[in-house]
């Protein structure tokens, strides 16, 4: 499983409103593309981007969403919201 899970923060929220952006914490070996795959199979979204990065010995990624889809339908979906 590379998605462990998302993260929902004030930052967070904002990002999900201006930037169609979307944060999860993810599995330290994996990739930018394997993070893209899981996430675009697990919820059927298109992801545009995906940027990451390793704080604290978590590793978090920074996915964009399609604008077709709003990030805050899959976060409602989630029950991040």
């Amino acid at each position: 499983m590379v998605i462990k899970y998302p993260v929902s923060t004030e930052k967070g929220i904002k990002l999900m409103e201006t930037e169609n952006k979307l944060i999860f914490v993810v599995e330290t070996k994996s990739t930018k593309n394997d993070i893209k795959k899981s996430i675009e199979s697990t919820f059927n979204v298109k992801v545009e981007a995906v940027n990451t990065f390793i704080n604290q010995g978590k590793k978090k990624a920074y996915v964009k969403i399609n604008k077709e889809t709003p990030a805050i339908n899959l976060a409602t979906q989630l029950g991040l919201i």
